[in-house]
């Protein structure tokens, strides 16, 4: 997203009642990213800096640097994908992706937690909407992540808000009628759990 699209969406967002706080300083992106060991993908950075939403079920990155509930917060956020993810093996799920499914629950877990390391982190945006870390590019799609029910909920930020929010986008933002770009694990998901 440009800049004024970017405002634009915050615009948007405040019609539809979400309140904002000044965007986020460089030096307090850099203090989150080290913080919670994560990577705001650029189209997002820009969002958090132009304008912080602070509304409930978003993220207050700036009140994560200094507040002990709103860190406990981000971090149960940050482990939400994967604790979903072993509920579900420890209820019988399994993902094919993973290969032949042991037996023991144990052996099971381990290889989820090991091949789950490797995959592209879920940066929080709001409740259980999350946008992938890498690649470290603007167009990222959204994933709506409940356990192993794992969906888009929109092709992009723009198209994200505006699929959550209710709201339409006008003539410019070019449309998408599907992702940019495949996302590691998490698009095999959406294909393949939900087919």
């Amino acid at each position: 997203m440009t800049i004024p699209q970017t405002k634009q969406i915050i615009n948007l967002l405040r019609q539809k009642g979400v309140v904002f706080a000044d965007g986020l300083s460089d030096s307090e992106v850099e203090n989150a990213e080290d913080k919670f060991k994560v990577k705001f993908p650029p189209d997002l950075k820009q969002f958090l800096q132009l304008q912080l939403p602070i509304s409930d079920a978003f993220v207050d990155w700036r009140k994560g640097l200094y507040d002990q509930k709103t860190e406990d917060y981000i971090l149960e956020l940050l482990a939400w994908p994967l604790e979903g993810i072993l509920w579900d093996i420890k209820h019988g799920e399994w993902l094919s992706i993973w290969g032949e499914c042991p037996e023991n629950k144990d052996d099971q877990i381990t290889i989820a937690k090991s091949y789950f390391a490797a995959v592209p982190q879920m940066v929080p945006v709001f409740s259980h909407r999350y946008i992938p870390s890498e690649p470290n590019e603007a167009g990222n799609p959204i994933f709506s992540v409940h356990q192993t029910d794992i969906i888009y909920y929109g092709y992009d930020l723009a198209r994200y808000f505006a699929h959550e929010f209710q709201f339409k986008l006008n003539e410019h933002f070019t449309i998408i009628n599907k992702p940019n770009r495949r996302i590691e694990f998490w698009s095999w998901c959406v294909e393949n759990m939900h087919p």
